[in-house]
């Protein structure tokens, strides 16, 4: 496995694999590794010839400066995971790399409605810094085939967006949300979460359950009021519990029997803000 600090130095290196015929595959994070991010390497290591993992704690994503600084950081113990995991290429850039021209001369990109609602109407500005920092990793490392974990759908939407808006040569993969037995979605923000909060937490993916067995054909609003209801009772403090069409996010209040949709929560507990998502 070899690592790469420097823009330039990871550019010509993957430029002279990609001249010899090779695949990159390429999987960014932020750090923080679990299950879930090596699921989605696995699967790049399935499809392509080499495969890239950046980690990279993106300050512009961030409109909470608390947050920022409180995500948890286990530098040492990801590249150990990405070596066993037979990571071929780690990708380790400083803010500087990333922003060469500062974090002020940014570039804005019209997403339209899809940053306008559920976390794009909590987290003003949060998908502008995914694109930004998306847009900058792929210039830097041109890979062939992207691989995103569904447990960020909406991400995953901007993603398609900003490939389309720029007209990016890479492939998006977007591979299922991995769970632990007891059905909590896997997350870097899990490691702070205190007993008993652990176990409350469980709560977001059963009302997610909950939707999924009690979603029929009409008005779906008191559905949602009384999932959203269950989750203030057991403690969390909700910022929104909806369903969307899966296609657009566009939010219903009414289910015709067929059109594929999704429920998408975020919540907090314990002073650490989850999200998760079901389809339905």
């Amino acid at each position: 496995m070899i690592l790469f600090k420097r823009a330039i130095d990871i550019t010509n290196h993957l430029v002279n694999l990609k001249e010899k015929g090779g695949l990159i595959g390429f999987v960014p994070t932020m750090g923080a590794l679990h299950r879930g991010h090596l699921s989605l390497l696995n699967e790049s290591k399935k499809m392509n010839t080499y495969t890239v993992c950046s980690i990279f704690v993106n300050p512009t994503q961030f409109n909470d400066t608390t947050d920022f600084n409180n995500y948890p950081s286990s530098l040492e113990k990801d590249i150990d995971h990405l070596e066993k995991a037979g990571c071929d290429i780690v990708f380790l850039p400083s803010v500087s790399e990333i922003y060469p021209d500062g974090l002020l001369h940014t570039k804005k990109y019209e997403l339209g409605y899809i940053e306008t609602v559920l976390e794009g109407q909590y987290r003003p500005g949060h998908f502008q810094g995914v694109c930004q920092v998306v847009h900058r990793l792929l210039s830097i490392i041109q890979a062939d085939q992207l691989y995103l974990g569904q447990k960020d759908y909406q991400q995953c939407m901007v993603i398609k967006k900003l490939i389309e808006l720029e007209h990016i040569q890479s492939r998006i993969n977007i591979c299922p949300t991995l769970r632990e037995t007891d059905g909590l979605a896997m997350s870097s923000r899990n490691i702070r979460l205190t007993e008993p909060y652990r176990k409350q937490a469980l709560k977001i993916a059963e009302t997610l359950y909950f939707l999924k067995t009690n979603l029929t054909p009409g008005d779906i609003n008191t559905l949602k009021q009384t999932a959203i209801k269950n989750l203030t009772k057991a403690g969390f403090k909700v910022d929104y519990l909806d369903i969307a069409r899966a296609s657009d996010l566009n939010i219903i209040d009414q289910w015709d029997g067929h059109t594929k949709t999704l429920a998408l929560v975020a919540a907090s507990i314990d002073n650490v803000r989850l999200i998760d998502n079901m389809l339905l």
